[in-house]
C-alpha cells in the first residue's frame, strides 16, 4: 500500500482543526481513526495490478544520436477504473525521455503509452521494470505493483559517411560505364579490341588478332563484377586505443568505432558493385559474423552485426584469425584487414601470418592513424616540445617503412586519420576496380 502527499495534506489540516475545536487525546484518536477508514477504503477502491496487461516490441533498433519511440501497451481488464502513474525504467545510456506516464484507463479499454530513447553509444540495452502505482478515487492512497515486461532497444552505428556513398556509387558507375583497362590480370573480363597508342602494355598485345589486320591491336578489360570481399576486423587490445578527431562526432573516438564507419561504407559500395561481401570480428574468438550478403539488404546485415561488438583487452590471436578467414573465404577474394601498423604489431604478428592469406587472396590492410602525433611533429615552441616532435617524428618514419616493405610484398596498405579513413578505403576500392585488380 502506498499514500500520496494529499493525505499528508488532509492529515495537516486535521491536525489544526483537533486543535482548534477538540484539543485532546479523543480528537486526536478519533481523527487518526477516520483518517485510516479513508485509506482503507480508498486503497480497496482501487484497480488490481493483475488486471492490467502490458506489452510492447521485443526489439526496437536505432542509430546512435537518433531518438526512437518506444510504445507500452496498457490494457485494463478489470472493472474499475485505473488512476495513478506508470514508470517505464530504461538504462541511463539510452537518455530516456518522458518515461513518467500519469494513467486513467476505464474498464476494459486500452492506451499506448511512448517513452523516447536516445542511445548515446553501440549495442542493446535491456528495459527495466516498468512500476505502476494505482491510486483510488480520492487519490489519497493506493497500490504500487512492478512487472517485468521484456523489450531491447539496439543502438545501430551512426554510419556518418553515408552521404558520400551516394557520391562513391555514382563515380562507380561512371567507371563501369566508361573505363576500360587494358590489364591482363587475374579476375578481369575480356571486353573488346582497340588500336596500340603509346603508353599502352605491351602485354595485352594480341598478336593474332594484330596478324589479320592493318594495325597493332590490344585487348581491353572491364572490371569483373560479383567479385567477393571479406571485411576482416581486428577487436582487440589495438582497436580500444582513442584517436583524435573520429568520425563519431565526438573529440575522440576508438580505433574499432572509425574501422566500423569505414566497413560500411566500403560494404556499400561493394554491395552497389554487385560484389558479395562478408564480415568477421574477430581476437581471440568470432565476435561478430557476417556470412555472406549483398544488394541492398547487406547494408541492415552489416550495421546489425556490428551494433554490439566491444574491443576486447586482450592481444589478437592473428594466426587464428587467419584460420578463420580462409576457412570462410574459399574463393580468391579481396581481404580487408582493419588492423595496426605499428612496427613491432607488424613484425610480431602480421608477417608471419600475411603470407599465407596472400597467396590466396588479394589483402589490403587498413590502419587508422592518430593525427595527434602529426600535429606534435610540426610543435618545437619550447624544448619538451622538441623532444615529443623527435619522437613523433620517429613514429612517422617507422610507420613508413614499414608501409613501404608491405607494398613491396604485394600488400596494399590503407594507412590514414579517422576523418579521412572511410573515403580513403573507397577510393582505393575504386582504384582497384579501375584497374582490374580484382
Amino acid at each position: 500500500m502506498v499514500v500520496t502527499g494529499r493525505l499528508a495534506v488532509i492529515a495537516a489540516v486535521a491536525a489544526v482543526l483537533v486543535m482548534v475545536v477538540l484539543p485532546s487525546w479523543v480528537g486526536v484518536v478519533a481523527m487518526t481513526a477516520l483518517l485510516a477508514l479513508l485509506i482503507v477504503i480508498d486503497a480497496s477502491a482501487s484497480a488490481r495490478g493483475a488486471d492490467l496487461e502490458l506489452a510492447r516490441a521485443d526489439l526496437t533498433t536505432v542509430r546512435v544520436g537518433y531518438e526512437a519511440a518506444v510504445e507500452l501497451t496498457v490494457t485494463n481488464r478489470g472493472h474499475r477504473t485505473a488512476r495513478g502513474m506508470l514508470w517505464d525504467d530504461w538504462p541511463d545510456s539510452v537518455r530516456a525521455d518522458r518515461r513518467t506516464h500519469r494513467l486513467k484507463l476505464g474498464p476494459n479499454t486500452r492506451t499506448r503509452l511512448v517513452t523516447a530513447l536516445t542511445p548515446a553509444g553501440r549495442g542493446d540495452r535491456a528495459a527495466g521494470p516498468v512500476t505502476v502505482r494505482l491510486l483510488g478515487p480520492l487519490g489519497l492512497a493506493g497500490r504500487q505493483i512492478r512487472k517485468q515486461v521484456p523489450a531491447r532497444v539496439r543502438a545501430l552505428p551512426p554510419f556518418r559517411s553515408e552521404r558520400v556513398l551516394a557520391s562513391k556509387v555514382r563515380q562507380l558507375q561512371q567507371l563501369e560505364g566508361r573505363n576500360v583497362v587494358n590489364i591482363r590480370g587475374q579476375g578481369a573480363e575480356f571486353d573488346s579490341f582497340r588500336e596500340y597508342v603509346a603508353g599502352d602494355d605491351v602485354r595485352a598485345i594480341d598478336w593474332r588478332a594484330t596478324a589479320r589486320a592493318s594495325d597493332v591491336l590490344v585487348r581491353t578489360w572491364r572490371p569483373e563484377r560479383n567479385r567477393h570481399v571479406l571485411l576482416l576486423l581486428d577487436t582487440g587490445r589495438y582497436s580500444a586505443g582513442l584517436v583524435g578527431g573520429g568520425t563519431s562526432g565526438s573529440a575522440e573516438a576508438t580505433r574499432l568505432e572509425t574501422s566500423i564507419e569505414a566497413a560500411l561504407l566500403l560494404g556499400g559500395l561493394a554491395a552497389a558493385a554487385g560484389d558479395t561481401v562478408a564480415l568477421l570480428a574477430y581476437d581471440r574468438q568470432v565476435r561478430a559474423e557476417v556470412r555472406t550478403g549483398s544488394g541492398r539488404g547487406l547494408q541492415p546485415k552489416l550495421m546489425h552485426a556490428l551494433a554490439g561488438i566491444v574491443p576486447a583487452l586482450v592481444d589478437t590471436d592473428t594466426e587464428a584469425m587467419v584460420r578463420a578467414a580462409v576457412q570462410r573465404a574459399r574463393r580468391r577474394s579481396l581481404v580487408v584487414w582493419f588492423t595496426g601498423l605499428d612496427g613491432a604489431m607488424v613484425e610480431e604478428n602480421l608477417l608471419p601470418v600475411l603470407p599465407v592469406l596472400a597467396q590466396r587472396h588479394r589483402v589490403l590492410l587498413v590502419s587508422v592513424t592518430d593525427p595527434d602525433i602529426a600535429t606534435a611533429a610540426t610543435h618545437r615552441a619550447s624544448t619538451p616540445e622538441i623532444y615529443t616532435a623527435a619522437a613523433a617524428e620517429n613514429l612517422l618514419a617507422e610507420r613508413a617503412l614499414v608501409q613501404e616493405s608491405l607494398r613491396r610484398k604485394g600488400i596494399d596498405v590503407v594507412a590514414t586519420s579517422p576523418s579521412r579513413l572511410p573515403e580513403a578505403l573507397a577510393d582505393e576500392y575504386l582504384e582497384l576496380k579501375k584497374s582490374g585488380a580484382m
